[in-house]
């Protein structure tokens, strides 16, 4: 399968719909009557690209070195960036986080690391309802700064297509930070869900040396547990990039899904090509073994990562989410026993951290339900702090 898209790529002259444009996708902004929408993907059409094709071709290249077991992966961040928290500042803060995790985890395991971060792009989150009651009004529920604001107001929730230009400009000041701190193809790079199609899809750009489609709007671009559905927008758009690409797995998915996500994703089964994050949630990992047989004996070289938050949160009894870091190592101990018994290389985590030491995730330096209102500041989901992901580390691969 070639690496180009079916139809014309979006640039500064008129083309064709690709593909994926004109496919049911799952998960988007109410703003397709929004006057200005068809403006806004305009300027993002001619803005500059974010990442390059060449930062894009060297991250693939060094993602292979961890499909082929000689490198390990660490991605980590904030649930849902804060638009506002986009400065040098922030961005050195993240940045600095993710180096410390990493290398501690290249201690434990005696490789090279290679770092990505949930940041520069991860503005827009997928949500299981589209609403939220606030004073006994439904409102509609806060999707990323993309999208809507999380002030609790119908004003403040309607869904802005200029938006997207605001996240625009807060994602080129994150790359142009991350630029700063790369000193070698470890990174840190950027990452986060290709969710919102109107986002994505403008920046879709011509690598210059290869003639290859590639999404512009970051280096390492995901699709979500809810849009992974094949023939459907998101898989589309994702097996029509040459970045390296990623696929949540949960606890719904069949080793047959999976398989059949692999040969639309990586047809030419290239290493660093794609990664494979499971978050099964320990109701779940029983079907860590089926699926890593399946694609094991399907040939693929994925890359294995665990994101093992996702699939154990839970509301406190005042209706805060949380979860527990007991819960969180049971999970990623278990992926780690489950590939390493059918000979898989473990990749590495999918977690979300904060850099401060917030209280959102119980365990650790948060003893129960009583101290999380002490410090829960995420936008969406609870995010550890940094203890936390040191203890985490630190029982998975000790």
């Amino acid at each position: 399968m070639s690496e180009s898209p079916p139809t014309a790529v979006h640039g500064a002259h008129a083309a064709p719909p690709a593909l994926w444009d004109v496919l049911p996708a799952e998960q988007q902004p109410h703003w397709s009557a929004h006057p200005d929408l068809h403006d806004v993907r305009r300027a993002l059409r001619d803005a500059p690209a974010l990442a390059t094709a060449q930062e894009v071709r060297t991250l693939r290249r060094t993602l292979a070195e961890v499909a082929l077991g000689r490198a390990r992966l660490l991605q980590t961040g904030d649930c849902a960036e804060d638009i506002h928290a986009c400065g040098p500042e922030h961005t050195a803060a993240k940045s600095e986080l993710l180096c410390e995790l990493s290398d501690r985890l290249a201690r434990h395991t005696g490789q090279q690391v290679v770092r990505i971060g949930r940041m520069g792009g991860q503005f827009a989150k997928p949500r299981s309802s589209p609403t939220e009651t606030y004073d006994g009004m439904p409102i509609p529920a806060f999707r990323g700064h993309l999208i809507n604001s999380p002030e609790r107001s119908l004003l403040s929730r309607r869904h802005d297509p200029n938006r997207m230009l605001q996240a625009y400009e807060a994602s080129a000041s994150v790359l142009r930070g991350l630029e700063k701190e790369r000193t070698d193809t470890r990174g840190p790079w950027s990452s986060h869900e290709a969710l919102v199609m109107n986002y994505e899809s403008p920046l879709v750009r011509r690598d210059p040396e290869t003639g290859a489609a590639y999404l512009a709007s970051t280096h390492f671009p995901w699709v979500g547990e809810r849009t992974r559905q094949p023939g459907l927008a998101h898989v589309e758009f994702l097996a029509a990039i040459s970045n390296p690409i990623a696929c949540k797995i949960g606890p719904t998915a069949t080793p047959d899904d999976v398989v059949r996500l692999c040969r639309i994703l990586d047809p030419n089964r290239l290493p660093g090509r794609l990664t494979l994050i499971l978050r099964m949630g320990l109701r779940g990992v029983g079907a860590i073994a089926p699926i890593a047989a399946a694609v094991r004996r399907e040939g693929n070289p994925v890359i294995w990562l665990s994101d093992p938050m996702h699939g154990n949160t839970e509301r406190t009894e005042s209706g805060l989410k949380t979860r527990h870091l007991a819960d969180i190592i049971v999970e990623a101990v278990t992926f780690r026993q489950v590939l390493e018994q059918h000979g898989l290389h473990v990749g590495g985590l999918h977690l979300e951290t904060a850099t401060d030491d917030v209280t959102e995730c119980i365990g650790g330096p948060v003893p129960g339900e009583h101290a999380l209102a002490e410090r829960y500041e995420s936008l969406c989901d609870p995010r550890l702090n940094p203890r936390q992901a040191r203890e985490l580390i630190d029982a998975v691969f000790c």
